[in-house]
């Protein structure tokens, strides 16, 4: 297992478990195409072999194939042949800084609030759970990504390691589950959240408000964990409502 595999932990888990029967094509499309554009999967990192990829995911290698047809259409994989050829993770472009306020003026401020609430709802109860579950040691990959977050340069990778923390907060509550909805979620939002993390105020902040949910998480404390998530999310969509506002 290579650093990158290890660092993402449990949220890779979520990655490569079965996915339902419904529309399994659009499924795996959908499940690797989030890791990817969350940096779960890291850019250039090599998908396992075919075969195994589809045993991984529970489908035949015929929609195996079909999902990785339509990741290359979507240029989030490149496929190599010959020796040591294989399908490779491509990190996509993140959008302009003005095509991310297209999309934003898209999204009316009711809609970003039930977003808001959905994703409070979603990060504060693997707070509690995480809190209630874990050990020390399962918290290493947050940290790290926490620390990340203090480092990041430009709003684009801020985004995704601030996606990713919420992503591996939700793994280490032990839910695929919630795991996968807050996947779903952050490839929906983290994009628009380039529109303020690119503020080293507030990166600094949001840092901070990471480390005291660890924090929270590590004494055990499920009620302040789930509390301190919580306002974590509330201050994010209220920038995004102002940010919204100011178009």
């Amino acid at each position: 297992m290579n650093q990158q595999q290890h660092m993402n932990g449990g949220a890779r888990k979520a990655v490569f478990a079965p996915v339902d029967n419904r529309a399994r094509v659009d499924a795996v499309v959908g499940r690797l195409g989030d890791a990817i554009e969350l940096g779960l999967l890291a850019d250039g990192e090599q998908l396992p072999g075919e075969s195994e990829l589809a045993g991984q995911l529970g489908v035949s290698t015929v929609t195996l194939r079909e999902a990785l047809m339509a990741l290359r259409q979507q240029g989030l994989v490149t496929t190599r042949r010959g020796r040591g050829g294989g399908s490779f993770v491509s990190l996509p472009e993140v959008p302009g800084e003005e095509r991310l306020r297209v999309r934003l003026r898209s999204w009316s401020t009711e809609e970003l609030r039930d977003l808001g609430d959905h994703w409070a709802a979603l990060s504060s109860t693997a707070a509690r759970l995480a809190a209630q579950r874990t050990e020390p040691e399962d918290l290493v990959q947050l940290r790290r990504t926490a620390e990340e977050l203090t480092h990041a340069e430009g709003a684009a990778a801020r985004g995704r390691v601030y996606g990713r923390f919420h992503v591996e907060l939700a793994a280490a509550a032990q839910s695929a589950r919630l795991t996968r909805e807050q996947v779903a979620l952050q490839t929906e939002v983290g994009a628009l959240l380039c529109l303020v993390l690119g503020n080293d105020e507030y990166r600094e902040e949001a840092a901070a408000r990471h480390r005291s949910v660890i924090s929270a998480v590590q004494d055990g404390a499920h009620d302040s964990a789930r509390e301190l998530a919580e306002r974590c999310v509330q201050e994010s969509t209220a920038r995004l409502i102002a940010e919204r506002l100011a178009l």
